[in-house]
């Protein structure tokens, strides 16, 4: 079964970046101890004052995605950060065809 890709872009808030980055550092020590995640990275782009925020994850399965959601520190997470956003974060899943 071919590993699952997850990209997440999270907009936040101007007022809100240095908290968003924050709690988004504590997801990736937390996602990466988790059994089925394979990589969980955070990357920052800056496009002239507008902050986005990048999050590359790979996990074994889509079992280990839902696992992923399910956890305390995603549902904790997710309960906070209501009002940080400038949208709705966009999070694509992808099925990995032929990654190296």
């Amino acid at each position: 079964m071919p590993a699952i890709a997850v990209h997440a872009v999270i907009t936040p808030k101007p007022e809100h970046v240095d908290v968003v980055l924050s709690e988004m550092r504590g997801m990736v020590e937390s996602s990466r101890q988790e059994p089925g995640c394979l990589r969980y990275d955070l990357l920052r782009q800056d496009d002239g004052g507008t902050v986005r925020l990048h999050v590359q994850e790979r996990y074994r399965d889509m079992d280990a995605v839902q696992a992923h959601r399910d956890s305390a520190h995603y549902k904790a997470y997710r309960a906070k950060a209501g009002d940080w956003f400038q949208a709705a974060p966009v999070v694509t899943v992808l099925e990995e065809v032929d990654v190296a």
